[in-house]
């Protein structure tokens, strides 16, 4: 599925940015029971949703509005429907797999409407409600987060209570830039377990491309099953000691990866951008259970993080204007890029690629990243074909079968 220029002028690019709060002591205490209240009151909300299944956000608001502005001293009304809207998104996706009500932290991040702070952006201090008033509180940060905060629409804010630090990270609306033509065709990306990202240029990410102490995708490999084998160690240890270190220990694989997949988007972003290129993927949605694995390779499998990465490659290359295309993902690595031929008897080994018809040979996810950019630049231009009519030409959500 490729993205046509019509559709990526339409509308702008959401993104979060982050300031930090400069509050008194009197304020920042004002904050805090704010936050306090808020919490309370998803949490009461919450139980209430539980306990009579209902979980729609209207039923929920007839149902318990009342009750949480009884209980919960100080809860502002808008405060109040935040925390119902909070609880019904909650269990929306997870209602199935919930065996308790769901609890909300006493200090975790509370959402904060139009309705509940204003800006003021020429003194750049922002008005926030507390259960004790407003308070109006200025704001400091990275002179980019300043400066879209300053000049670009703003919508939802999260007031997050970081290590004594007041913070609030600001949903804005980023202008989209006109899309470039790709006139020097599309850099494919074949995304895999064994090497998490390889180029149609020959690159694999990460690698030497990169900076970093990431050596290349073995050290990750190696990094991941270095960190299971610790966590089901002291999962197994089951002592107030092991559980210390499991809470300081987690997220930090996450981190990891979310970090190494920053760097893999950003690189073959730069790459596009620099050489006139558009950028291709493989449409792997559903991949996880159209596949089959052995039992010792599923936890490998399931913890693919290719969606994370391919979030970050389409959002960054909407941001930098450059051409995105989704390619149907059959046979690329059986496909030989020169002569078309197409078959198993291509892949002699997982990471070989030798061609039956014309003898060309090389890495597997090399050839497949070539196949994935040849297929792109058929698929951009059926998308963005002017129509005999005048009328937009109507898109197609996927690539047909290639031809055996």
């Amino acid at each position: 599925m490729a993205l046509g220029r019509s559709e990526i002028k339409r509308a702008g690019l959401p993104s979060v940015v982050q300031v930090r709060l400069s509050p008194t002591a009197e304020q920042g205490a004002a904050l805090a029971g704010a936050v306090a209240a808020c919490n309370a009151a998803a949490t009461l909300i919450s139980r209430i949703a539980w306990h009579h299944r209902i979980f729609a956000i209207g039923a929920l608001h007839r149902l318990a509005y009342y009750s949480a502005r009884a209980q919960i001293t100080g809860l502002g009304a808008q405060a109040a429907c935040r925390a119902i809207a909070r609880v019904a998104a909650a269990y929306a996706n997870r209602r199935a797999t919930k065996k308790r009500p769901h609890v909300f932290r006493g200090q975790g991040a509370v959402p904060f409407d139009a309705r509940m702070l204003s800006w003021n952006r020429d003194a750049r201090t922002v008005s926030l409600w507390t259960p004790t008033g407003r308070v109006a509180v200025g704001y400091t940060g990275r002179e980019s987060d300043v400066t879209a905060v300053q000049t670009l629409p703003l919508g939802e804010v999260d007031l997050v209570c970081r290590d004594g630090v007041w913070l609030l990270q600001v949903a804005v609306t980023l202008p989209r830039p006109d899309v470039a033509d790709p006139v020097n065709g599309f850099l494919g990306v074949d995304q895999g377990i064994a090497n998490l990202a390889v180029t149609s240029d020959g690159v694999v990410l990460p690698g030497a491309a990169l900076r970093g102490t990431i050596a290349g995708t073995g050290h990750v490999r190696a990094l991941r099953e270095r960190r299971h084998r610790q966590r089901r160690r002291l999962q197994a240890k089951g002592t107030t000691a092991a559980r210390r270190v499991l809470r300081r220990l987690s997220g930090r694989e996450h981190r990891m990866m979310t970090d190494i997949n920053h760097q893999i988007s950003k690189y073959v972003v730069r790459e596009a951008e620099r050489t006139g290129r558009g950028i291709a993927l493989e449409d792997l949605q559903g991949i996880r259970f159209r596949t089959r694995a052995h039992r010792s390779q599923r936890r490998t499998l399931h913890g693919w993080a290719f969606a994370q990465q391919s979030a970050f490659t389409r959002y960054k290359a909407a941001r930098a204007g450059i051409a995105f295309s989704w390619v149907d993902p059959r046979y690329t690595s059986q496909v030989c890029p020169d002569c078309g031929c197409v078959g198993r008897q291509n892949r002699p080994a997982r990471g070989r690629f030798v061609c039956q018809g014309c003898d060309l040979a090389g890495h597997a996810d090399h050839i497949a990243a070539r196949n994935i950019a040849i297929r792109a630049v058929a698929v951009w231009g059926s998308v963005n074909t002017p129509h005999a009519t005048g009328l937009p030409s109507p898109r197609r959500d996927r690539e047909s079968k290639p031809p055996a």
